[in-house]
């Protein structure tokens, strides 16, 4: 114990194994004065209410296994396995990069606020382009059905 003279009795008893001196004299002192109100009424309404949380564990191994199987016909079915590590490689590359970029911008002063201050405004010209309008809005339909098209490789 003399290890932890600078310590309170109950740290000490912690940290020497001993059981910590008694808290109920404490307890005791401390008083809080807030209304009281009826339980009774709580008790009633909520006695009614049963809860049960069940789990179905037939059904979720089955998505599961079902899961699994369509990533394997799909894995096997891949003819360049190498360019799927590859840019699976990049992408986390490029994330940890950006964090990198992103961490240095912020420990500029006053560039965060300009960077957040040049969101809201280009937000805001978002807005009042492609959304405020309905011509707008389906132009915005049209090219992001456009641009899946590109990128699906379905265009005409």
């Amino acid at each position: 114990m003399a290890a932890f003279a600078g310590l309170s009795a109950a740290a000490a008893a912690v940290f020497a194994g001993a059981p910590p001196p008694s808290v109920a004299p404490l307890c005791r002192r401390v008083s809080l004065r807030l209304p009281r109100r009826p339980l009774s009424s709580d008790r009633c309404r909520f006695s009614s209410l049963r809860i049960r949380a069940t789990s179905s564990e037939e059904t979720s191994s089955v998505q599961i296994d079902e899961l699994i199987s369509d990533l394997k016909e799909k894995w096997d079915a891949l003819e360049n396995k190498s360019t799927v590590f590859l840019y699976g490689g990049g992408a986390i590359v490029a994330v940890w990069l950006s964090t990198v970029v992103v961490g240095a911008i912020n420990s500029v002063p006053l560039l965060p606020k300009i960077m957040e201050l040049v969101g809201l405004g280009y937000t805001g010209w978002f807005v009042y382009r492609y959304l405020l309008f309905k011509s707008s809005r389906k132009e915005l339909a049209s090219d992001i059905e456009d641009l899946k098209k590109k990128i699906a490789g379905t265009e005409e």
